[in-house]
């Protein structure tokens, strides 16, 4: 079974709160909201520590935003990310000059 996780950007999100899991035969995926680069970091080491190996980043994670998640997944784990240069729910802005 694949182990995923999708973590998305958003303002006052607490990764203990804003959370869900959907299990398919095929695939675990844990969604889980971070209010910030340092905040998904954490997130991301333990979501490695609990065997996940694919990560899914949301549009509000800039360029340096998805530096910052390659390097803490390590080379074991696929990261990818959905692409906004600058995003909607940010106003306008990308992740990388908020965060």
């Amino acid at each position: 079974m694949l182990k995923a996780a999708f973590i998305f950007l958003a303002p006052g999100a607490e990764p203990t709160q804003h959370k869900s899991e959907v299990q398919t035969p095929e695939v675990e995926l844990k969604v889980v909201g971070v209010k910030d680069y340092q905040a998904a970091e954490e997130v991301i080491k333990k979501l490695v520590a609990e065997g996940v190996k694919a990560i899914e980043l949301c549009g509000g994670f800039g360029h340096e935003g998805v530096a910052r998640a390659v390097r803490v997944a390590g080379g074991d784990v696929a990261v990818g990310a959905v692409r906004f240069d600058v995003h909607p729910g940010l106003n306008g802005k990308s992740g990388d000059t908020i965060f």
